[in-house]
């Protein structure tokens, strides 16, 4: 421990990684995740429904003590100070630098020092599930990492009693972020606990697993009390969301392949078959060994993530989400044998940076084009009125393509910055504060009624958009936007005069209420090819 530390094991490097990985999201002014737009009319809905009560028309707000509440509580005392969006973005930006600094610390209380292989999964800080916009999730499991951290130091120490503690009112803010964050702590928590009580009793046999598995679960027992808040939050009468699609092995295989998921699937795979070599070769290079703490850790990890459905609570993709984060962990868990070299750790840890820096420029070019994409759909919202019910249809095929256009709630966008009505919000009661009770909409109130494709997709609820524009009811709104549409029949858009146009997008004002099929051909009115504004009244 007396000897000099090497350059990526200092503390300047831990805190220039850490804002290094923060430079994708510097110049998006809205950061280009999926679902994200849609969970900022949310935190929009929940500062401003109090003093303007026409939202109350739309949607239904009303606080309750459910596991899934990180940002919706942090832009509280925030956003009055920063501002909405630039609060999220803070926020955002926090998020892979935390996991970085997650990481590493992790990397330095298992292995004394920050090994020069750590370096390889330090990418994952922008893995899929924060691509998608899990932003609650996300946060919660960059917490949980540092967290973990600190739960090793603190054993490290011999500071148990100050633990236990610390960690009672810290587990049960972790379960308000996200329920996911404080059960992974407890899973890395447990397995660590179990390795040190194991080599605090063992002899000559090997130990006494039986005693270190009791010894563990009593450690562990100051994050057991969010228990009772789950309890409490999923046995009331208002909670909805199924549970549902169990040991589906092609999806989860999938999701092993997909943990670096972004734009070029290329790239994106070529990378996650770096780390999957990384481990392989530490299992067979003899220069390279496994930390017990976290090979277990990320075993125990593993089966959760075959154990779980794909829809827990209603909420898809839960196994997805911790497909990275096992990986993480394995890949954290590797070290160098004492008998390799300075020269021979250096070259790991160059490889490892370059690694990283290679993902990072791939990241924020990735990020530049989304947002140029964002940028060019929203210049409709100049000539959509503050107040406005607008009813979006956001293209997509139904093949899973690689490169998502992240469109899908954009629209939300109308909410946050126009008080708008708009119908892609989620609505699952216990999942989230807000749900929709604009009835006038009928099948067009929320997600994902905003998600339009060129046919009927098997298995999904997605809507053709011939089907769409022919049935949404045309009195409940004022304007359709168009994102990306497939092809359509023009005679789906009678009545409707079209007043601003970039490329394949198209905004509508609603000038006859009447379905297509009543209104006569010849009131057709013909769509100008001119980008930009077409006409404003």
């Amino acid at each position: 421990m007396g000897e000099k530390l090497h350059w990526w094991q200092t503390r300047w490097f831990v805190a220039a990684m850490a804002i290094a990985v923060t430079i994708p999201l510097w110049w998006p002014e809205i950061p280009p995740l999926v679902d994200l737009p849609g969970h900022m009319a949310r935190y929009r809905v929940q500062l401003a429904i109090g003093g303007n009560p026409w939202l109350n028309q739309w949607y239904d707000f009303r606080w309750s003590l459910i596991g899934n509440l990180g940002i919706d509580l942090l832009i509280i005392p925030l956003a009055p100070i920063l501002g909405l969006e630039l609060t999220v973005k803070l926020i955002v930006m926090a998020i892979p630098a935390l996991t970085v600094t997650g990481l590493l610390w992790i990397s330095r209380e298992v292995h004394g020092r920050i090994p020069a292989t750590a370096l390889f999964a330090l990418p994952l800080a922008y893995s899929y599930p924060f691509q998608f916009g899990f932003v609650n999730f996300a946060l919660s499991m960059a917490l949980a990492l540092n967290m973990f951290a600190w739960w090793l130091r603190l054993a490290r120490l011999g500071r148990l009693q100050l633990r236990a503690v610390l960690f009672l009112p810290l587990s049960c803010a972790l379960w308000v972020c996200h329920t996911f964050g404080w059960g992974v702590l407890g899973v890395l928590a447990f397995s660590a606990e179990l390795i040190r009580q194991h080599d605090l009793r063992k002899d000559g046999r090997g130990g006494h697993w039986l005693e270190a598995l009791v010894r563990a679960g009593l450690g562990c027992l100051p994050l057991a009390l969010p228990m009772a808040l789950m309890i409490f939050w999923r046995s009331g009468d208002h909670v909805t969301g199924q549970t549902a699609d169990w040991f589906n092995w092609q999806a989860k295989f999938s999701w092993v392949t997909m943990v670096l998921r972004d734009r070029w699937q290329v790239w994106d795979v070529a990378s996650a078959t770096v780390l999957f070599l990384i481990l392989v070769k530490g299992m067979r290079d003899r220069r390279i060994e496994h930390s017990r703490n976290l090979a277990l850790s990320a075993i125990f990890l593993l089966v959760v993530f075959l154990i779980l459905p794909r829809i827990v609570f209603g909420s898809a993709y839960a196994d997805m989400r911790l497909a990275p984060f096992a990986l993480a962990i394995a890949v954290i868990g590797l070290r160098p044998r004492g008998g390799l070299s300075f020269r021979g750790a250096a070259t790991f840890a160059t490889l490892g940076l370059i690694f990283f820096g290679a993902r990072l420029v791939g990241t924020t070019w990735s990020y530049w084009l989304y947002d140029r994409s964002y940028d060019r759909a929203l210049t409709a919202l100049q000539y959509i009125p503050d107040r406005a019910r607008v009813v979006s249809f956001v293209g997509r095929r139904c093949r899973d393509d690689w490169a998502y256009s992240r469109l899908e709630h954009v629209p939300g966008l109308l909410l946050e910055r126009k008080f708008a009505y708009t119908n892609d919000q989620w609505s699952m009661a216990g999942a989230q504060q807000l749900t929709t009770r604009y009835y006038a909409a009928k099948g067009f109130a929320h997600d994902p009624s905003q998600v339009v494709t060129d046919r009927r997709c098997r298995g999904e609820w997605w809507r053709p958009l011939s089907m769409a524009l022919a049935t949404f009811p045309r009195d409940a709104f004022d304007y359709v936007w168009l994102l990306n549409p497939p092809r359509y029949d023009p005679a789906l858009v009678r009545g409707l005069t079209p007043i601003w146009r970039d490329g394949r997008n198209i905004l509508f004002r609603i000038d006859d209420r009447r379905p297509p099929a009543d209104i006569p051909p010849a009131l057709v009115q013909p769509q100008p090819r001119l980008n930009g504004a077409i006409s404003a009244r």
